[in-house]
């Protein structure tokens, strides 16, 4: 069963961005413009109510109302990993039979934040979670944001679950990711995260990548994973660093989610500002931000037409 997994669900995944009016309400036209977007980008499918989608600062049903006009738009075509994670146990499972009951494919959720749980803890929210729907389960693994280290005896435990299929490995230790890869075992999915090691967690053992900063450049993200699965490892090393140069512009902006969403606003695909406590984009930076939008462009170009 697992295997099988590995294969239907290897590949790129954007992780989708909030998407807002300009009052800073859920906007479901606009998420179904956004998702609309992607399909024709080369992507495997949508990683919807991550980080990136402000998942953690939006209500229960502000939640439901992005991933029900996701569906809408984009269910068959692109495959719905959905964050279903929230510090609330009883949230978490609400929005995991939410996912079931609008046909998403997969369900993903970090360990609850604030508190410093446990492992028992950990684990009796992840496995509520999974016991809730029939739905295969993602463990997302962020330690920087959510202050929890995800053991290797805790991981090997929820690993030899049949529904427990992958792990989202956004840590920063490519050496942990090869580990999550070696007690997994090959029939066991593991993403990489951090989108500026992306080819460095593909050779480590990745099946893949999740990641935020693939929004506003999913075609590029495409062909390095297309280069990695044909060997051509120095051409996919130029790509990366092209690409880091691109995400070290993007931090360089008090807020890098502000700075995405103002290179799609460019584009025509409007998203909202984040929601607070996030930082809006500056006025100041509007002109760099176009000029960064037309350099990425510029590049997608390249390698699009060659």
């Amino acid at each position: 069963m697992k295997n099988e997994m590995v294969t239907k669900y290897q590949g790129i995944y954007v992780a989708m961005y909030s998407v807002y009016d300009d009052l800073g309400n859920v906007d479901a036209a606009r998420v179904k413009k956004l998702a609309r977007y992607y399909v024709s980008s080369g992507i495997k499918g949508l990683y919807v109510g991550g980080s990136s989608g402000e998942g953690i600062l939006q209500t229960v049903e502000e939640r439901k109302q992005v991933l029900e006009a996701a569906m809408e738009e984009v269910k068959g075509e692109l495959i719905i990993i959905v964050h279903v994670g929230a510090n609330s146990t009883r949230e978490s499972v609400d929005l995991s039979k939410h996912a079931e009951e609008v046909g998403a494919d997969v369900i993903s959720a970090v360990p609850a934040i604030y508190y410093r749980l446990s492992e028992a803890a950990v684990e009796n929210h992840w496995q509520q979670m999974i016991d809730s729907t029939k739905l295969p389960f993602i463990i997302y693994n962020i330690p920087q944001t959510t202050g929890f280290n995800l053991s290797m005896p805790l991981f090997k435990k929820m690993a030899q679950q049949d529904k427990v299929i992958g792990i989202k490995m956004s840590g920063e230790s490519t050496f942990e990711l090869q580990q999550f890869k070696e007690v997994g075992g090959e029939d066991f999915l593991v993403f990489n995260g951090p989108d500026e090691q992306f080819l460095a967690g593909r050779i480590m053992g990745a099946d893949g990548g999740i990641g935020g900063t693939y929004g506003v450049m999913p075609e590029l993200f495409c062909v390095l994973n297309r280069l990695y699965v044909e060997n051509k490892l120095e051409e996919a090393q130029v790509l990366q660093f092209k690409i880091n140069g691109i995400i070290k512009k993007l931090l360089g902006y008090p807020s890098l989610y502000g700075a995405c969403k103002y290179i799609l606003h460019v584009r025509g695909i409007e998203t909202g500002e984040p929601r607070f406590p996030l930082l809006p984009v500056r006025v100041e930076d509007h002109d760099s931000l176009a000029a960064l939008n037309q350099e990425i462009e510029a590049v997608i170009a390249a390698y699009l037409n060659e």
